[in-house]
C-alpha cells in the first residue's frame, strides 16, 4: 500500500467515524447495555437489562449501572426483597387473569347463599365448599362465578373443611365427633361417615399426607385418622392423643409437622401426637391458622392480633395489631397476601406475607364474619349471619 493510499484510507475512516457518531446522536440514552453507558454488550448485559426492566435496580443513575462497585447488606435486602415481590406478582394466577386490584369497598363484592350458620370453608381449586353448621348440610359453590352448585345433607354439626386425596371432608361438631366423606365426582346426596367416635365437638382438621387429623375442642384432645380400604374407620386406625393438649383449635400441616393453636400456644407435633415443641403466643384465644410456605400466621380472638411464627424454627416472628383486627378468629393465604377474619368487628384484614406489612382493612355488609379461604384468585368468607359467602 502507498502512502498516497494509506492517507486516503484513514480519511475514510476518520470520515465513516463521524458519520457513525453523528447518527447515533439521537440514540444516545441507549448507551451501550440499555440506558447503561458503564456496561459491556457482553454475556452479562442481558442479567442487568433484566433486573432493570422488571425494577429490581434503577442503577446509580439514569445512564450509569457502576457494575464494579460491591453492594452492601442494605443494598442487598433491597434487591431481593424487591425481587421476591416481582416474582410473587408476576407468577400468580390472579396476574394471568389481569386481576391486580385490591376490593376497595362492599358493593363490588359478591354473595352467594348457602346453607344455615356457615363456619368454615375450603377451596379444592374449582370450587368452594362451605359447611353449613345449622343445617347439617355442606353447599358446593363454583368459584368461576359465585354460583351454587350442589348441597350434600347428612354432615350433622358440619364446622371444618378439608380437600384432600380427591375427596371433601368434613367434621362434625357432635359428642362423639364424626368426620364424613364426600365424593365430588358423584351426585349430590348424603354425606359418608368415615369416623363417628372422635373426641368430643370435633373442629380443625388438617392432612400430613398419610393422616387426617382432627382438633376436639371440648375435651382438648386430638384425633388422628388413618384412612383404611373399608369404612367406617374405626377406633383401630384412630388415636386420640391428650397429653400436652389444652384447648385446641385450628391446625395446619408445613410439609414436614403439624401445628397446633392450642388456646394460648402454638404446639408442635410428631407423626404420633407427641408434642415436640412449644411456642407462647402470649394470649389466649388461638383460632384457625395458615401456613404461608414459610411462616404460620395464628389469629388471636382475646387480644385482637396475629401472631406470626417461623415454621423451621418456632421462633414468633412479630405479633401484629391494628389493620381493623377484632376478635380474629380465622386466616387464609393466596400466595402473596395472607387475610384474616374478625368476627366482633365484622372486617377482614389483608396483610403482605413478605414482610408482614398491612395492606387493607374492609368492613364487610354482614356481621359474624367466620371463616375464610382463597381459591388463589379470590378469598372466600362466610358470612355466619346472613347464611351467604362472600367473593372478595
Amino acid at each position: 500500500m502507498t502512502g498516497s493510499q494509506s492517507r486516503r484510507r484513514v480519511s475514510l475512516l476518520v470520515s465513516l467515524v463521524f458519520a457513525s457518531l453523528a447518527s447515533g446522536a439521537g440514540s444516545a440514552l441507549l448507551g451501550i447495555c440499555g440506558p447503561f453507558t458503564d456496561v459491556a454488550a457482553d454475556v452479562f448485559c442481558p442479567f442487568v437489562l433484566e433486573i432493570f426492566y422488571l425494577g429490581i435496580t434503577t442503577g446509580t443513575t439514569a445512564t450509569t449501572y457502576d457494575p464494579a462497585s460491591n453492594v452492601s447488606r442494605l443494598q442487598m435486602a433491597a434487591f431481593l426483597s424487591r425481587t421476591v415481590d416481582g416474582a410473587l406478582k408476576r407468577g400468580s394466577r390472579r396476574a394471568a387473569l389481569d386481576q391486580f386490584w385490591t376490593t376497595q369497598n362492599s358493593t363490588v363484592m359478591g354473595l352467594t347463599t348457602v346453607g344455615l350458620d356457615p363456619v368454615l370453608l375450603a377451596s379444592d381449586g374449582a370450587d368452594i365448599w362451605v359447611a353449613n353448621h345449622g343445617e347439617a348440610t355442606v353447599s358446593r359453590v363454583r368459584a368461576s362465578d359465585g354460583k351454587l352448585l350442589e348441597t350434600w345433607t347428612g354432615a350433622t354439626q358440619a364446622w371444618a373443611v378439608l380437600s384432600a386425596m380427591g375427596r371433601i371432608f368434613v367434621t362434625g361438631d357432635d359428642n362423639p365427633g364424626k368426620l364424613y366423606r364426600i365424593d365430588p365426582s358423584a351426585p349430590a346426596g348424603v354425606v359418608t361417615t368415615v369416623a363417628s367416635n372422635l373426641g368430643v365437638n370435633s373442629e380443625g382438621i388438617a392432612f400430613d399426607g398419610t393422616r387426617i387429623w382432627v382438633t376436639n375442642i371440648s375435651d382438648a384432645s386430638v384425633s388422628i385418622v388413618t384412612p383404611g380400604p373399608t369404612i367406617p374407620w374405626t377406633a383401630t386406625t384412630l388415636t386420640t392423643v391428650t397429653t400436652g393438649i389444652g384447648s385446641p383449635g385450628g391446625l395446619v400441616f408445613d410439609g414436614s409437622n403439624i401445628w397446633i393453636a392450642n388456646n394460648s400456644k402454638l404446639e408442635k407435633v410428631d407423626p404420633g401426637g407427641t408434642v415436640l415443641q412449644t411456642v407462647t403466643l402470649g394470649s389466649a384465644g388461638a383460632g384457625y391458622p395458615v401456613f404461608d410456605g414459610s411462616n404460620i400466621w395464628v389469629p388471636i380472638a382475646t387480644t385482637n392480633r396475629i401472631a406470626v411464627v417461623r415454621a423451621s424454627s418456632g421462633a414468633l416472628l412479630a405479633t401484629l395489631t391494628g389493620n381493623g383486627l377484632g376478635d380474629a378468629h380465622a386466616a387464609a393465604f393466596d400466595g402473596q397476601r395472607v387475610a384474616v377474619t374478625s368476627i366482633s368487628s365484622a372486617t377482614l384484614s389483608l396483610w403482605k406475607a413478605a414482610d408482614l406489612t398491612p395492606i387493607s382493612s374492609l368492613s364487610l355488609p354482614i356481621e359474624n364474619p367466620r371463616g375464610v379461604c382463597s381459591d388463589g384468585i379470590n378469598f372466600w368468607v362466610t358470612l355466619n349471619t346472613g347464611r351467604s359467602i362472600l367473593r372478595f
